[in-house]
């Protein structure tokens, strides 16, 4: 595989300041092309509004930074971290989850306003050297809604039979690459955060595993290539698939990936013309499991997949209205191939998402904002199109329950040698 130079996980300026408003911006500029009732929107349980995002990452400015650490700091409202925490117990009772839709007010402009307030707020915290880490946290907290607020509100959109668009552009070719075979020896690897850089607590402590003989692909699978997977009874065969797996492409009557029809698929910029050669995308792990079943090979181990990664962080193309790797600017995400590790999307590994050796969850209720997730879903490595570009890096553990398939999820195969 290319190797690049390795860099900092931290690529939007030296200064955390800088850093700060330039993370809270994008968010900003995301949503932008949303209109209130475009942004209060729930399409599943699984997604949420893009409103709901904006505020969810503010809450958490407002929470863990300013309340706990601006002396004399009141809330915004006291009403809203009640519907705008997520998950964390330590901080009380929260609306249902599938109740955020329902969210008509605080209005999309509210939000944004309470933003700004929050902003001018963190000034005077922002310097103080004892809150780095927390603040580092907070940073790379509002970047994973970031994708997020762009893989809900394409799921939104999505159940919109006018074939809406966020941004009016068309993609361009994906690149093409040959599928080559990039072998390992084996032997003992070092596997976790390694670093001085942020890393959340799931990616460590670094431990050693021992890898047998394996090769990874050089590149990803692409949709032509699932095309033939269909053609040849993919979503018929019931010796391909794991049991759960099959009961769950009998059940919702499976036959493609999300967002495909005939020779399309749905984007942030519509209905477009689905290219062969683009990294196929939107899959779940029962379906990545069957496809590598079908092409007679399987999915690689997160630990194999960070051991070919590691040192490839390198800086990768920018992400462009055309179609580019990563995001770092507020155009639509759309995958392009030609054989990155990072960049493109995530890729399914067949190990379950558990604690490493010696994991300790940190204390406080920043403590329950990974390990307690630990249970029944699966790894995915290298980051994807709608990834904020610094966000990535071969330790990072994504995990999704293996039914799922709304983010930008694909395929990167193995085989033992």
């Amino acid at each position: 595989m290319p190797h690049a130079q390795p860099r900092s996980v931290l690529t939007l300026g030296e200064d955390l300041p800088a850093r700060y408003a330039a993370v809270r911006a994008l968010s900003q500029a995301l949503a932008a092309p949303l209109s209130d009732a475009d942004a209060t929107i729930q399409s599943m349980e699984d997604a949420s509004p893009a409103k709901w995002h904006l505020a969810h990452t503010t809450w958490f400015w407002e929470t863990f930074l300013l309340r706990d650490h601006a002396e004399g700091y009141a809330l915004y409202d006291e009403n809203w971290p009640f519907v705008f925490n997520s998950y964390y117990e330590t901080e009380g009772e929260r609306i249902a989850r599938f109740s955020r839709g329902m969210l008509s007010r605080p209005t999309l402009s509210d939000i944004v306003e309470w933003r700004s307030h929050v902003d001018a707020a963190m000034d005077g915290l922002l310097g103080r050297e004892e809150l780095a880490p927390l603040i580092e946290l907070g940073l790379s907290h509002e970047q994973q809604h970031q994708e997020l607020l762009l893989t809900d509100i394409k799921h939104a959109l999505f159940q919109n039979p006018l074939g809406v668009k966020m941004w009016d552009v068309s993609a361009a070719k994906a690149h093409s690459s040959p599928n080559d075979w990039h072998s390992h020896p084996g032997g003992i690897a070092r596997i976790g955060h390694q670093t001085d850089g942020f890393a959340f607590d799931n990616e460590g402590p670094a431990h050693r595993v021992l890898l047998e003989p394996f090769a990874l692909s050089s590149r990803l699978v692409t949709n032509g290539e699932w095309d033939e997977f269909i053609a040849d009874g993919g979503y018929d065969t019931a010796t391909l698939w794991l049991s759960d797996g099959w009961g769950w492409v009998r059940e919702n009557a499976i036959r493609a990936p999300l967002y495909w029809r005939d020779d399309e698929q749905f984007t942030h910029a519509g209905w477009q013309a689905r290219d062969p050669d683009a990294p196929v995308t939107h899959i779940s792990y029962f379906e990545a499991d069957a496809f590598a079943s079908w092409a007679g090979h399987r999915l690689p181990t997160e630990f194999e997949w960070e051991a070919i990664a590691r040192g490839q962080e390198g800086e990768l193309p920018a992400h462009d209205p055309q179609g580019g790797n990563q995001l770092d600017d507020a155009t639509p995400p759309l995958p392009r191939g030609g054989g990155e590790l990072f960049g493109d999307c995530w890729q399914f590994t067949r190990s379950g998402y558990l604690p490493y050796p010696r994991f300790r969850p940190v204390e406080g209720a920043v403590g329950e904002y990974n390990g307690k997730f630990m249970s029944g879903q699966f790894v995915l490595k290298g980051a994807s199109c709608a990834t904020a570009r610094g966000h990535s890096r071969a330790s990072y553990r994504n995990f999704f329950y293996p039914h799922q398939r709304w983010q930008f999820t694909g395929v990167r195969l193995a085989k033992d040698i």
